[in-house]
């Protein structure tokens, strides 16, 4: 008992003050907490349902993250810390916009998170920022999906026309024509690039549409399972034929003669889960998410075209030479650093890193191309 007094009426030590560098990174740690709560909150304004449900639910784990901090700091708490003009900027685009780019951004951003690496921030702290994480990569994902078949046609399509014609007219003022054939040859690249591009997408697309419907099993009709032989039934061959074990092909072939009902008793259709191999709902979603084939080639001829314009752009304004040559290589290296650019934020990593690979592999082959020009031209 007295041990328990002792306990009790014993003083807590007091609490260590904190260091410069730690009250610096508790306020840094703060400031982002209550920003990303707020950019949650954002998205969840402009979403409904359970996506509605999700953002709100991280928001309020935000909230309880910056109490932790809270404590820690105190009276140092004050004045309220400034976030990073980075997570300023992707809270107003989360506001204005809500889109699946505001949500890859959000996810790489999770994922950038230095808990793990901070022995002032607990273990659940951790643990939480890892599913935050988990839970954006999910909601971004489907996001992207909706979008995965024009969106891949478009930037497909417009680095093939920024890079094709940009080779194309550098290649023919390399080897020393004027302005007008220089104009002239990449209209022609423009136009035969476009309609070769979405001829090329609406066939690849109808095509894949088709592979994967016909490799989508059709639902049984229970007469016909009532008809198979119990002991011997043609079942178990489909099933093992599609991969599986005799135990689980057996078990399965159960299951459908189960559900069918006694004989005589129409049920409709069998569960297409039941008969459907592994992934057979992927394939069905994968088929939307290749996009339509007349979306995709509207898209791919449209961005085509675009990307197209660019390095003729110096040209049209009457630049020929080497004036025109580096202005089209300035202007096509920006575009490609921004298409770059953004199929990094989409993919979830660094931005930079896709727009360099981008710039190099779109500049190199121009630098080729126009090095075989001026090959070309000094041997004619």
């Amino acid at each position: 008992m007295a041990d328990v007094v002792d306990a009790i009426t014993t003083p807590l030590e007091p609490r260590p003050r904190p260091t410069r560098q730690q009250i610096k990174r508790w306020r840094r740690h703060l400031a982002e907490e209550r920003i990303e709560a707020q950019t949650y909150r954002n998205l969840a304004a402009r979403e409904e349902g359970e996506i509605r449900e999700f953002m709100l639910e991280l928001a309020d784990a935000e909230k309880r993250h910056e109490k932790h901090w809270l404590t820690l700091l105190g009276e140092h708490a004050e004045p309220a810390p400034r976030p990073r003009l980075y997570s300023r900027m992707l809270a107003r685009l989360a506001g204005r916009f809500g889109s699946v780019f505001t949500l890859a951004l959000v996810q790489r951003s999770e994922q950038r998170s230095d808990y793990e690496t901070d022995a002032d921030a607990t273990e659940q702290m951790v643990a939480d920022e890892r599913i935050h994480g988990e839970v954006v990569r999910t909601i971004a994902t489907a996001s992207r999906n909706k979008i995965a078949g024009n969106f891949r046609a478009a930037i497909f399509g417009a680095n093939d026309g920024l890079v094709s014609n940009l080779a194309l007219i550098l290649g023919v003022a390399g080897a020393g024509m004027g302005n007008g054939w220089v104009l002239t040859t990449g209209i022609a690249g423009l136009l035969a690039g476009s309609l070769s591009m979405a001829a090329g997408e609406w066939i690849s697309v109808s095509s894949a549409r088709e592979l994967i419907q016909a490799s989508t099993p059709e639902p049984l009709n229970p007469r016909s399972v009532k008809q198979l032989d119990v002991q011997e039934n043609e079942l178990v061959l489909l099933f093992r034929a599609r991969g599986e074990t005799s135990e689980e092909a057996h078990a399965h072939a159960r299951a459908i003669f189960e559900s069918v009902g006694p004989p005589g008793e129409d049920t409709g259709t069998v569960a297409l889960e039941l008969i459907a191999p592994q992934g057979v709902a992927a394939k069905d979603d994968s088929a939307e998410n290749l996009g339509r084939p007349f979306q995709v080639a509207l898209a791919s001829f449209f961005f085509f075209a675009i990307g197209a314009v660019i390095p003729l752009v110096p040209y049209v304004f009457g630049m020929s030479g080497y004036a025109g040559i580096l202005v089209s290589l300035a202007i096509v290296g920006v575009a490609l650093l921004l298409t770059g650019g953004l199929v990094g934020i989409m993919s979830g990593r660094a931005p930079w890193l896709g727009a360099l690979r981008q710039l190099a592999i779109g500049l190199t082959a121009a630098g080729i191309t126009f090095a075989l020009g001026n090959l070309f031209g000094t041997v004619a």
